[in-house]
């Protein structure tokens, strides 16, 4: 038996790939297949299942692209309807896979159909579960997240049940496998394994101590912020059914020439620039948006873009199809090319450029004394602000950028000093701003993470205020 996590840092995702004598199974694979063919291939099994433990909101799954290309069967738990066929699992089915045993365990809260899928080893002992989102390393699967017309309190009631039940009746040696990792927006603050056990989620993970039903409901519904847009639309894709990624890389994977892509945004597609971040800053076409691969650029690419916006990329050469790929996880697809050759292309062009000034942390503390016009726009998350900011910085989640409103609070007159935690997020913003005309901007590199250093700005910490 070999049991192999895949992670996408990206994403906070992990897939799994299951083998036993000559035969595997993949739990929650990504939209992009080809690994866990490529896997089977190279150790000669064939793939006879594809679990998935619910609908997922944070990525567009791969089953329909893996079920096609195999012939495996799609495996959901009970309550799971879907516009394409499945294997509906009954709570306790068993499925053999060489000369082990996983079975579907029904625990929905997270969603209505979330199932967990216990894999007892050839002794027939149980030996790990893939949680899925139900259990996550010290914590649990939001209850908000679309499903069906219950209440968040009223999917956190039917959680306790099955956290009370299911997981914790199950022995203490048994690894727990769950579907994300830190920073998942799945959960409020998954710890940093990615992986753990039974018992020491018993003894650390707040969701599993003893408590009533009613404490349960307030301690997993507090304190959920609102979840990316993308959620919605990529449980509805993950239900009903997407293209193949064969035919996004056809319409995307195209080359333009200067000319074409001119064409393309006269013709309403967006510019999506795909370098990193400090190489962004210093020259780009304007109007393009900044989501570096460097960072979590499908989170945030599905967060900040429209689903089904046209885009047209810049990248660093060599990286296109990445770009391309990493899009299509979270449910965009409607690439139409990218620039051939990328920036460079542009630039040996003659056409007009665009930059955003960079500042490091010690210049932005020698301005803020003398600049009287100066606004400090925090992009960083409501909490990562409350747990420290320089004094007077307006707070401005980058997430809340997409909504015009917002940005409109933003003073057009001042000189804008943008920062995040250390850097990419501010450049997304900067980007943003950029295009709604604003020029008098500053992106402070490091982020708050060097500015705090900086013994003359003063900084407001819980509590007090350091001056």
């Amino acid at each position: 038996m070999e049991i192999k996590q895949l992670y996408t840092n990206c994403l906070s995702e992990a897939a799994y790939f299951i083998v036993s004598e000559k035969e595997a199974a993949v739990i929650d694979p990504l939209r992009d297949t080809d690994t866990y063919i490529k896997m089977a291939e190279e150790q000669g099994v064939t793939i006879k299942y594809i679990f998935e433990t619910h609908f997922h909101a944070d990525f567009v799954s791969g089953h329909l692209e893996l079920a096609k290309k195999t012939g495996a069967p799609i495996v959901f738990g009970p309550d799971a309807k879907a516009g394409f066929k499945i294997h509906k699992a009954e709570d306790g089915e068993e499925f053999k896979l060489g000369a082990i045993t996983i079975k579907a365990i029904h625990t929905p809260g997270h969603t209505l159909e979330s199932t967990c899928y216990l894999l007892s080893d050839e002794q027939k002992n149980p030996y790990c579960i893939f949680t899925g989102d139900t259990l996550f390393v010290g914590d649990v699967g939001r209850p908000d997240l679309f499903s069906g017309n219950l209440t968040k309190e009223e999917l956190a009631s039917i959680m306790y049940d099955s956290l009370q039940q299911k997981i914790k009746t199950l022995a203490d040696h048994i690894i727990v496998y769950p579907a994300h990792g830190p920073g998942s927006a799945c959960g409020k603050n998954l710890g940093p394994d990615t992986f753990s056990t039974i018992g020491v989620q018993k003894a650390t993970n707040y969701a599993l101590k003893d408590m009533s039903r009613e404490d349960f409901i307030k301690k997993v519904t507090d304190g959920l912020s609102a979840p990316p847009a993308y959620f919605p639309l990529n449980a509805k894709i993950n239900s009903q059914g997407y293209d193949s990624l064969d035919e996004v890389y056809e319409r995307g994977f195209v080359a333009l020439s200067v000319e074409e892509f001119e064409q393309k945004t006269t013709n309403g597609c967006w510019i999506l620039d795909t370098r990193p971040s400090t190489v962004f800053t210093t020259g780009f076409v304007p109007d393009s948006i900044s989501i570096g691969l460097d960072g979590r650029y499908a989170e945030w690419a599905g967060t900040l873009l429209p689903l089904k916006q046209p885009l047209v990329l810049i990248t660093e050469v060599g990286k296109e199809k990445e770009s391309i790929t990493r899009l299509a996880r979270v449910g965009i697809d409607n690439i139409e090319g990218y620039l051939a050759g990328g920036y460079d292309t542009w630039l040996q062009s003659g056409r007009t450029i665009d930059m955003i000034i960079d500042i490091d942390p010690d210049e932005f503390a020698m301005d803020l004394p003398y600049d009287d016009n100066m606004e400090i726009l925090d992009v960083r998350k409501k909490g990562e602000f409350e747990d420290g900011h320089v004094k007077g910085a307006l707070n401005m989640p980058l997430d809340s950028l997409v909504d015009p409103l917002n940005v409109a609070m933003i003073d057009d007159e001042k000189n804008l000093y943008v920062h995040c935690a250390g850097g990419y997020r501010s450049v997304i913003a900067a980007s943003l701003l950029k295009r709604h005309g604003y020029d008098n901007l500053r992106n402070v590199t490091g982020g708050y993470a060097k500015i705090k250093l900086q013994k003359n700005v003063p900084v407001v910490l819980p509590g007090k205020t350091r001056v």
